[in-house]
């Protein structure tokens, strides 16, 4: 009997450690995958100029030339700027608007409510290529053609619903009573928002901001259409303009798109965390 129990209990304990090691190899493997086209962004960045249209994986040699080539040859630098100032102020201008807004939604029970939500929600499913004309016409008629400004009003526009959607729910997932109790202590409605509610939901807006920051650093048709300077054009136009219509520097491309790809990488590490907690808010009851 004591050797069956025995001879069990190491079955029990050998699966779940199988079924680890199977699960952790099989998750390298999916990373290796979808990390594959970046390390093929770097080494064509760093390939010779007289070896970029070689079979082989791999160079004779690294040239990282082409990255401080592409900061001197091209408007990169000023692209990046531009690409920082309309993602920062379209993520700041959607949170001036979004937080009101969601407050309201999640918190009073007022006539129109769920028309509000559902107008909200149909916004969301408009495509900015679609209505290229109509902006570029009322841009036009104000007179914000060809400047960041245009693009921090347009990119926030376009995000301000889901940012709504995501906040609206997390604070709707925050208990009435912990406000109503900063209240009886003597807090104001607006001081228990701002040291009681939003705290707590502070997960939903860092999801709002990363994911309104990424849409705004990505995009690129409304660049392409409402901005014409070389100059005043966000990073990701800027790395089209790289692409001549007799010749294409193939390394610098690949450069300028490893640098465009850093910085949201970065943010992304720092508040993962909080962007998993912000998705799955509200999920268990």
């Amino acid at each position: 009997m004591t050797t069956r129990t025995t001879a069990r209990t190491a079955t029990v304990r050998t699966r779940p450690r199988t079924r680890t090691v199977l699960l952790t190899v099989t998750a390298w493997a999916l990373a290796a995958l979808f990390l594959l086209p970046y390390a093929e962004m770097v080494v064509t960045a760093a390939r010779p100029a007289d070896e970029l249209r070689d079979n082989g994986y791999l160079p004779s040699h690294f040239d990282w030339s082409a990255f401080t080539r592409v900061w001197t040859d091209t408007t990169l630098g000023q692209n990046l700027t531009n690409t920082l100032l309309i993602a920062g102020g379209s993520t700041l201008l959607v949170l001036l608007v979004a937080l009101p807004a969601a407050y309201c939604t999640a918190r009073v029970r007022f006539r129109g409510r769920t028309a509000f939500l559902l107008l909200v929600l149909v916004t969301q499913m408009f495509q900015p290529t679609a209505l290229q004309v109509g902006l570029y016409r009322e841009f036009h008629a104000l007179g914000l053609l060809d400047t960041v400004t245009v693009l921090m009003v347009a990119n926030a526009a376009f995000n301000l619903a889901f940012a709504v959607w995501i906040i609206s729910a997390y604070i709707g997932s925050i208990p009435v009573e912990l406000e109503e109790a900063a209240m009886m202590d003597g807090s104001s409605r607006a001081g228990a928002l701002f040291r009681v509610t939003l705290p707590l939901a502070m997960p939903g807006i860092v999801t709002a901001v990363i994911f309104t920051f990424i849409a705004a650093w990505n995009e690129f048709i409304m660049g392409l259409t409402l901005t014409t300077s070389p100059e005043r054009q966000p990073l990701t136009v800027g790395i089209n303009n790289m692409i001549g219509a007799y010749s294409v520097q193939w390394n610098q491309v690949f450069a300028a798109s490893v640098v465009a790809i850093v910085p949201v990488v970065i943010l992304f590490a720092v508040i993962e965390r909080h962007v998993v907690s912000g998705l799955t808010a509200g999920s268990v009851k």
